[in-house]
């Protein structure tokens, strides 16, 4: 922030806005940002109001990550909570404030290759080398039923088809994994979404305006590209378990 505030006084002419355009486009993220579903991720050595643009900025960052932390730098972002606990120099440990409360969290070590596979795959990381006194190695959890979202709704009960009588509601068996072809919901619920229950992809294309857009029609039903199915998955909202809550 202050290279930005140096650049900008010398190459300012008369008539210019005083803020530098990078400063003011990065405010412009951090108030409307969630609204179109865009996060900004903050890395500081000491947030201070003045370094990151006024006290209002600050307060755009409802999750705060502190650690190996002084006891002023806790006062400054955490000053809600009150005892302030205790800093370590346990590796990686940390304490998340969200909500009013702090809870003392390990952190995870990921390699930039695997930061980037996780966050836009989805898949765990493989485990990671690591001393004891180092990083704790990632584990590769169990598998479980994928975290809820926005668009998550209790299956509703279908009746069976007769496996020997074709109807206009059991498309043919695909490979999974063809990502090039058109599906239907039925279809891409059960061989390319696992996790995402047919009423949950019904609900979406009522509702999500980022759904994305039928690729063609057989008969009477909608086909969309398995591709851009998979791709909207990955970016759809997120929300705790049991609400509905996008934010």
């Amino acid at each position: 922030m202050k290279v930005l505030a140096r650049y900008w006084e010398k190459t300012r002419e008369s008539g210019d806005p005083k803020v530098s355009p990078a400063v003011d486009a990065l405010n412009e993220i951090l108030y409307m940002g969630r609204q179109l579903r865009m996060h900004v991720l903050l890395v500081a050595q000491s947030a201070t109001a003045r370094a990151l643009g006024g006290p209002e900025v600050r307060e755009q960052f409802s999750t705060r990550i502190l650690a190996r932390y002084s006891a002023n730098a806790w006062r400054m972002l955490a000053p809600e909570i009150h005892p302030a606990p205790k800093s370590t120099k346990h590796h990686g440990r940390a304490q998340v404030v969200s909500g009013g409360s702090a809870r003392e969290t390990q952190i995870l070590f990921f390699t930039e290759a695997e930061a980037r596979e996780w966050a836009t795959t989805g898949k765990p990381a493989p485990p990671a080398a690591s001393a004891q006194t180092g990083p704790v190695p990632l584990q590769k959890l169990p598998a479980t039923e994928p975290p809820a979202d926005a668009w998550s709704l209790t299956p509703t009960p279908t009746p069976a088809a007769d496996p020997g009588v074709p109807t206009d509601h059991t498309p043919p068996p695909t490979a999974p994994g063809d990502d090039d072809q058109a599906v239907g919901l039925r279809q891409a619920a059960e061989h390319h979404l696992p996790g995402i229950t047919l009423a949950a992809l019904c609900f979406a294309r009522a509702n999500d305006p980022t759904f994305p857009t039928p690729a063609a029609k057989r008969c009477t039903e909608l086909l969309y590209n398995a591709r851009d199915l998979k791709k909207w998955a990955r970016n759809r909202p997120r929300a705790p378990t049991g609400t509905t809550d996008l934010d």
